[in-house]
């Protein structure tokens, strides 16, 4: 991997196909959550190495409460395991954790780990390794424009400093794992002028070559912002 430095600061990615990933090699769904979890810990070293100013990864949408009981029972055990397993690195490394979405819905143990997390990583200046969790993104600009009317008139100015992705960079390239081709509600308005880039590779298999591939291929392409 090569270590030179991308002219994108903020990737987003849409972590897709966990479960498929164990299907085809007829495990429990929830190996290939703990695969994926793994993919996380190698892809956001790289990401830091590579020069990132934020990497923002789709870890569990509002939409996933619909899957089978069991399955959010293991993710949300594998969410308090990541924090607390890995927060030490974080602390060392200097990487700076954001949480976005309505995380404080999730049961309290995890909170009360994600409150702590956020408060020793708060002053850390590198990478910014933002989390989506209880993450919709209609739900997002709905209560970021509440907030803006509120106080005052509404426009695009006061809506985006409500987004709970507010004081980050603009978003410059969305990644989607496993062949899907479609945002499911994750970063609606921060992709509006974002390149993006589908990948057939499933998520426990995406590695850190995978993510500098994708930024060769930003790095080729021309922004023109609706412009000519």
């Amino acid at each position: 991997m090569s270590e030179t430095k991308c002219n994108a600061r903020h990737v987003a990615i849409i972590m897709d196909g966990n479960g498929r990933w164990a299907k085809k090699r007829h495990l429990p769904h929830a190996i290939g959550h703990q695969r994926g979890v793994e993919a996380v810990r190698k892809v956001s070293r790289a990401a830091r190495a590579m020069g990132l100013e934020a990497l923002t990864l789709y870890a569990f949408s509002t939409e996933n409460w619909r899957r089978p009981e069991d399955e959010v029972s293991a993710l949300m055990g594998l969410l308090k395991h990541f924090i607390q397993s890995d927060l030490e690195e974080f602390v060392r490394d200097n990487v700076r954790l954001k949480i976005i979405g309505e995380w404080r819905a999730l049961a309290p143990d995890i909170v009360a780990l994600i409150d702590d997390a956020l408060e020793r990583t708060a002053a850390n200046t590198g990478c910014t390794l933002v989390v989506a969790l209880n993450y919709g993104s209609q739900d997002e600009i709905a209560r970021a424009a509440t907030r803006a009317a509120a106080k005052g008139a509404l426009s695009v100015e006061s809506i985006e400093a409500e987004l709970d992705t507010a004081g980050l960079p603009p978003l410059d390239l969305l990644i989607r794992t496993s062949g899907e081709v479609r945002l499911s509600n994750f970063l609606l308005w921060q992709a509006a002028y974002a390149e993006m880039v589908f990948v057939d590779t499933l998520w426990p298999d995406f590695t850190p070559a995978h993510l500098e591939a994708a930024l060769a291929e930003f790095s080729q392409r021309e922004r023109r912002y609706g412009g000519r």
